[in-house]
């Protein structure tokens, strides 16, 4: 009788301070099942936060429902809810179930039992650039610093002016970087000798019609460039192949999770985490170097394709039903 008593008491403490909705929140939480100081409560216990369950009773036949066992909830934050001690958050539960292996044994319930698969995706999606980045350099030397840079800043001036009229008005051409860096002789058991001196001013084109990318090499070279730095292909814009790229990943893991849950007889039931890890776009580029210094056509220039890349890793629950043979 006392004990009939006790809990009448617990479920009549639980009382409404206004409307049953007022500051209710959707919540799905995880922790591990630990008794109140309320006699028949009980609470899920995470790492910074208790949960006082309101409807217990509905899980305690449960097997698995005793203290110490990691469970998975889904339920409503009942904020306008109190109760004697006011214990934790008040948390109605609609689902609950056990995640691993509780105390005394494998998770279990009704004839299942459930575990994590960790399983991974890849798609590879290949892309047309739209966008071409070439890098040409002056360079000049000279015993005399001055002189190396004297000689420089002419070269690099007609390649500018030549650049700038075959990319046409649209591109971009800019300064990339700039060096003088003296030249020096080793002999053993010697300090170095400086015998001249070398400039180097680097210059990058970007554009976006891709035909001119050879007669803009060949403009640089015919001004004064003797130095290709390299052509580079992009997407302006690259976030609706990386979304397809995620895409196409998630699906094949998911494929995968799927596959393996009903090889072991089961089915997954949730997603416990995803991790992404895209790379960045890959050039298939193809240049004839040889016909650099060609003056008679435009160097060919064949653009290719870019294929960006994408990986992810996710880890499901899988419920399994019956024993493995």
């Amino acid at each position: 009788m006392k004990k009939l008593l006790a809990l009448f008491f617990f479920a009549f403490a639980i009382v409404l301070c206004a409307a049953p909705d007022i500051g209710a929140q959707q919540r799905s939480v995880s922790g591990q099942l630990a008794p109140t100081i309320e006699q028949g409560g009980w609470l899920i216990v995470d790492r910074s936060e208790k949960y006082l369950l309101l409807n217990a009773r509905n899980f305690s036949s449960e097997s698995w429902f005793h203290e110490g066992t990691e469970v998975a909830a889904t339920g409503e934050i009942k904020r306008g809810t109190v109760t004697i001690y006011q214990e934790g958050v008040p948390f109605e539960v609609r689902t609950m179930r056990p995640v691993g292996n509780p105390p005394g044994g494998a998770s279990q319930t009704s004839g299942t039992r459930s575990t994590t698969i960790t399983v991974s995706g890849d798609a590879r999606v290949m892309a047309q650039p739209d966008t071409a980045a070439v890098s040409v350099s002056v360079v000049t030397q000279n015993k005399n610093a001055t002189e190396a840079q004297q000689q420089n800043a002419a070269r690099t001036t007609a390649v500018l002016n030549a650049l700038k009229r075959v990319a046409g008005a649209a591109a971009e051409v800019k300064t990339s970087g700039y060096s003088l860096v003296p030249q020096r002789i080793y002999r053993e058991n010697q300090p170095p000798t400086i015998t001249g001196y070398e400039a180097r001013n680097s210059i990058t084109v970007t554009m976006r019609d891709l035909t001119k990318v050879g007669a803009v090499i060949d403009a640089a070279t015919q001004a004064g460039a003797n130095n290709i730095d390299g052509i580079a292909f992009s997407l302006r814009d690259d976030r609706q192949a990386r979304n397809q790229a995620l895409s196409e990943a998630t699906r094949e893991a998911l494929g995968k999770a799927n596959a393996l849950a009903q090889t072991l007889g089961g089915r997954v039931v949730r997603i416990v985490a995803i991790e992404e890890d895209s790379g960045n776009p890959r050039p298939m580029v193809y240049a004839q170097q040889e016909a650099l210094a060609s003056r008679s056509a435009d160097t060919p220039i064949e653009v290719g394709t870019l294929e960006i890349n994408s990986q992810v890793r996710l880890i499901a629950e899988i419920e399994i039903s019956g024993n493995l043979k």
